[in-house]
């Protein structure tokens, strides 16, 4: 009697634990999938939302950054409500087959939700893309703005005064009234005085 009632126990917790591993385990929001588009992109997926689902898509490409973002209501899909974790898993295969996963897919469909109301499609509400490197081009452009700034605030420099012209005779004359002076006063001055008894001279020889 007591080993039967031990047996039925055993069914009873086999039975229990089998319909838990049977119950489909649904996708927390915040979870991730990684995959690679056909041209080998790197990408990342990620959901948020209750009934009205947000979806996410980030990727690398080539030097190269994309994103874009969907919104609907898969829940209303039985076949999602079912398991959600399939219908990702779906949507991310669907986007491995293509060259670029946000250029082509304003609605992103799996044969889970055919026949599922219009709004249970995950219908893109936006999209961008930048450089991953744009934070190296505004140091550059910083340090460009930085140098037109110094060049223009360099001060002009004058032009040099224009000197009188001396004309020829002028500028012959003066040369020889000069030699004359020095002459005589390297044979009437001390040598320490030569300079000041040229001066001298010139000015009594006009």
């Amino acid at each position: 009697m007591k080993s039967c009632a031990l047996l039925f126990l055993v069914v009873i917790c086999g039975m229990g634990g089998l319909g838990e591993k049977l119950k489909p385990k649904k996708r927390s929001n915040g979870e991730e999938i990684h995959f690679r588009t056909k041209t080998k992109d790197v990408c990342t997926m990620s959901m948020s939302g209750d009934e009205e689902m947000r979806l996410r898509i980030e990727c690398k490409s080539q030097g190269m950054s994309y994103w874009c973002e969907f919104t609907g209501k898969p829940s209303i899909c039985r076949a999602f409500r079912n398991n959600p974790k399939i219908y990702w898993n779906r949507i991310a295969m669907e986007l491995r087959k293509l060259p670029h996963a946000c250029e082509s897919t304003q609605v992103l469909k799996t044969t889970m939700c055919q026949k599922a109301p219009t709004e249970a499609l995950m219908k893109q509400i936006a999209a961008g893309m930048e450089p991953e490197d744009l934070a190296n081009e505004d140091k550059l452009l910083q340090k460009t703005s930085m140098t037109e700034t110094g060049e223009s605030s360099v001060k002009t420099i004058g032009k040099p005064p224009i000197l009188p012209l001396i004309k020829p005779a002028q500028y012959g004359q003066g040369s020889e009234n000069e030699t004359e002076a020095m002459k005589l006063a390297r044979e009437y001055c001390w040598e320490s005085l030569h300079d000041f008894c040229s001066y001298i001279i010139g000015i009594f020889r006009g």
